[in-house]
């Protein structure tokens, strides 16, 4: 599966545009996790739990997309963008989504 932000895929033409697909995972907070992130705010530096976390969410979200992608067909991904909002308290959504696309 061809991943591309843009709108485009370099050396290949776009035959068929198979409309919108979308891949998502809602993430809560941990309670140990925010004990160590209340630390780290302290004294500063990363949070690496919190960013281990929003790299998981980031790969799950795309992993669902391109699931939703291949049952329709395709065989690329443009225009992909993410997205995050918080859903509740201590839990955020993470969001892939693209146009699924058949190219050559």
């Amino acid at each position: 599966m061809l991943l591309s932000t843009t709108h485009t895929i370099p050396g290949k033409q776009i035959v068929k545009h198979l409309g919108l697909v979308r891949g998502n995972t809602i993430r809560a907070r941990h309670i140990g996790r925010d004990i160590m992130a209340i630390l780290r705010n302290i004294v500063g530096g990363e949070i690496s739990d919190y960013t281990k976390m929003m790299g998981e969410s980031r790969e799950q979200a795309i992993d669902r997309m391109v699931e939703e992608a291949e049952k329709q067909g395709a065989n690329a991904v443009v225009g992909m963008q993410f997205a995050t909002s918080m859903v509740m308290q201590g839990a955020s959504e993470f969001l892939a989504y693209g146009t699924a696309v058949v190219v050559e």
